[in-house]
């Protein structure tokens, strides 16, 4: 499709009978005293809405529209022209076809545009009408990280490229930490960090390769790359975060941990930083944990509603131990957070003892963890002891000794919250006897066990249903017949979740009360098969069961139960 003709917005939603001549020359004013689009001008006074403009233009221009939000856009297309053409003139390639280029375009009607792009991509433009915000979206997405930090550097960017080796054992760095023309870094750091807050990473990896720096975030459990940078950046690159993270720059043999408090919008975030030596260099990993989207509620962990009232009624214990399982990065600690926001009140004396302490709660008295210093959980969990506690947590269950100490408390008369890594909710209970917890102390004291993991939520901008076929083998997973419908739903990938078909996680959970069978074998050291399976018959549904129906549900896919699950239920 060639550009089209040169006709005037104004003049077509007059036309069109959107907007009187008087509109139109109020809009032309605010549009001269303002500095901007003349759609943006008629939006800003009410007159029109960009759905509106969007229809005007593709029925009297035959230009059709698009939603980039259900697009999977290819990056290497999208980035085919700059970010800052894209960003100058509203537009986004998203697609190669055999004549040209399809271009998404906020204003159709910008011929500078057209030129511009075909200038720079020697290709045949052909527009689509996408909304502004949606281009500003995918912009931002594809060109925010990248053109920041190239912006940071300046020319030097292009330069260091060029180069293969890289300058690690050059930089002085006692002269980086007071340097004035540090700035490219310092901005180069800032823009990884405030684009993985956007991106709502948990964690970033700077990891040094032969030949370049590649940077890549965990997103939804997920490592996702970012960008590569020229090997040139790596010695400035990770000197710049030690100096944030008052860490030692000069020593670059040993692993290294820190830690930095920033402030993004109305969020505070903590950063945990952990060095690593490798072969090419240090390798950064950097944690974030937004403390204010800690979720407070058990209503808000997305637990089977049956599930969350055996729990809660748990909760009403007034002692026993109740413990959270799964494997680390399972949500274990939000978790406890909101069971013990559920039982805080003004006439209970709740004290927990912390490796990290991770968010901090009203009317609840959290003690850190310092092995350096002789604070540990062990000895932590002791002295809280002495403290006339009605409810303990304890961050982690780690050896025989925090294990004992917490059984012994819950059979004294308190409320013991904790978490370990196993599994599955039966297997917690072996897991305590392998930790040479006497039997009978293990079958008197737990009082329930909630397992836990996180799956990804499919993506809302690109979900659809559809029919699984018959004998497929996730029939078999399902325990359905060959011929039963079945409907299922999956992403197909689209622009803002990366091409992935997922965004955002929740989580899928068993409970498993201690009953009063359960506790007899649990005496007789029976094993966690077994334990599970009167479980079950009591009611306890399986993580499996649970994934299974929030994938009916359309929350999230059997592949993602399969990925986090798959060995703990045949």
């Amino acid at each position: 499709m060639a550009k089209p003709e040169k006709k005037r917005l104004g003049d077509l939603l007059v036309e069109s009978n959107l907007i009187t001549d008087i509109q139109l020359q109020e809009a032309l004013r605010v549009q001269r005293d303002m500095g901007v689009r003349l759609g943006q001008a008629l939006i800003q006074l009410g007159f029109v809405t960009q759905q509106s403009i969007n229809e005007v233009l593709e029925f009297q221009l035959g230009i059709p529209q698009v939603q980039l939000h259900k697009l999977r856009l290819d990056p290497r297309v999208v980035k085919i022209i700059s970010g800052d053409l894209a960003r100058r003139h509203k537009v986004v390639p998203i697609e190669r076809t055999s004549t040209g280029l399809r271009l998404a375009m906020a204003d159709p009607l910008n011929l500078v545009a057209f030129d511009d792009v075909k200038m720079q991509t020697s290709l045949e433009v052909e527009p689509v009408i996408a909304m502004e915000i949606e281009i500003d979206r995918v912009i931002s997405r594809f060109f925010g990280l990248t053109d920041t930090v190239k912006q940071a550097f300046g020319d030097q960017f292009q330069e260091m490229q060029k180069q293969d080796q890289g300058i690690t054992d050059t930089i002085d760095l006692d002269e980086l930490a007071n340097a004035t023309d540090e700035a490219p870094i310092a901005k180069a750091v800032n823009a990884i960090i405030q684009q993985s807050i956007k991106e709502k990473a948990s964690d970033i990896h700077i990891e040094p390769a032969e030949r370049q720096v590649r940077v890549r975030y965990r997103i939804d459990g997920i490592l996702q790359d970012m960008m590569d940078l020229p090997k040139q950046t790596q010695a400035s690159l990770v000197s710049r975060i030690k100096i944030m993270a008052d860490m030692d720059i000069s020593e670059k043999r040993v692993p290294q941990d820190g830690r930095i408090q920033i402030k993004s919008g109305n969020s505070n975030i903590d950063l945990r930083i952990s060095t690593l030596p490798t072969i090419f260099g240090e390798k950064v990993v950097i944690r974030l944990l937004d403390k204010s989207n800690v979720l407070y509620s058990i209503q808000e962990l997305g637990m089977d509603s049956d599930t969350e009232v055996v729990f809660k009624n748990s909760l009403k214990q007034t002692y026993g131990v109740i413990l959270i399982t799964g494997p680390t990065g399972s949500g274990k600690t939000t978790t406890l957070y909101a069971a013990l926001n559920e039982i805080n009140d003004a006439q209970k004396n709740i004290v927990t003892v912390e490796d990290p302490v991770e968010y901090v709660l009203d009317r609840i008295n959290q003690v850190q963890v310092n092995t350096k210093a002789g604070m540990t959980f062990a000895g932590g969990l002791r002295s809280i002891l002495r403290q006339d506690p009605d409810i303990i947590m304890v961050g982690e269950i780690r050896d025989k000794e925090t294990a004992e100490i917490a059984i012994r408390s819950a059979t004294t008369g308190h409320l013991v919250l904790s978490t370990l890594h196993t599994n599955d909710a039966a297997s917690t209970i072996t897991r305590l006897l392998d930790l040479e917890i006497e039997p009978f102390l293990v079958a008197s004291a737990v009082v329930g066990v909630l397992a836990q993991r996180l799956v990804r939520t499919i993506c809302p901008d690109c979900k659809r249903s559809f029919q699984l076929p018959e004998q497929d083998p996730w029939r078999l997973f399902l325990g359905a017949s060959d011929t039963e419908p079945i409907t299922l739903y999956k992403g197909n990938g689209c622009s803002f979740c990366n091409n992935t078909g997922y965004k955002g996680r929740t989580a899928i959970h068993e409970f498993m009360p201690v009953t009063k069978e359960i506790r007899n074998l649990v005496a007789r050291k029976a094993s966690a098969d077994v334990i599970k399976d009167v479980g079950r018959k009591e009611g306890m549904i399986t993580l499996k069961e649970d994934g299974i129906k929030k994938a009916f549900a359309g929350k999230t896919t059997l592949q993602e139960i399969v990925r986090v699950s798959y060995n703990d239920e045949k």
